[in-house]
C-alpha cells in the first residue's frame, strides 16, 4: 500500500539525493512511496552509491527538486 511522507521528516524518500520510484504526493510538502521500505541509492550524498530506505534519514538531506517545484 502506498505511502506519503512529509518533508519536514527529511527522510531519503524526499530527498534530492535518494534514487528510488517516488512521486510527488497529493498533499503539499509530502512524497509518496510504494512502502517505507522502498529502496533507492544515495547519489552524491554521504552515503553516495549504497542502496538506502525511504524511510532512512541523514544529516545531509536536500529537498527533491519536483516537490519543490510543487510549493
Amino acid at each position: 500500500m502506498p505511502v506519503e511522507q512529509s518533508t519536514s521528516a527529511r527522510r531519503c524518500a524526499s530527498c534530492e539525493r535518494w534514487s528510488g520510484p517516488r512521486e510527488v504526493g497529493v498533499a503539499p510538502g509530502t512524497v509518496k512511496v510504494a512502502s517505507e521500505t522502498q529502496v533507492g541509492r544515495c547519489c552524491g550524498g554521504p552515503w553516495d552509491g549504497s542502496e538506502r530506505r525511504a524511510r532512512s534519514a541523514c544529516g545531509h538531506w536536500l529537498l527533491w527538486s519536483e516537490i519543490d517545484r510543487q510549493r
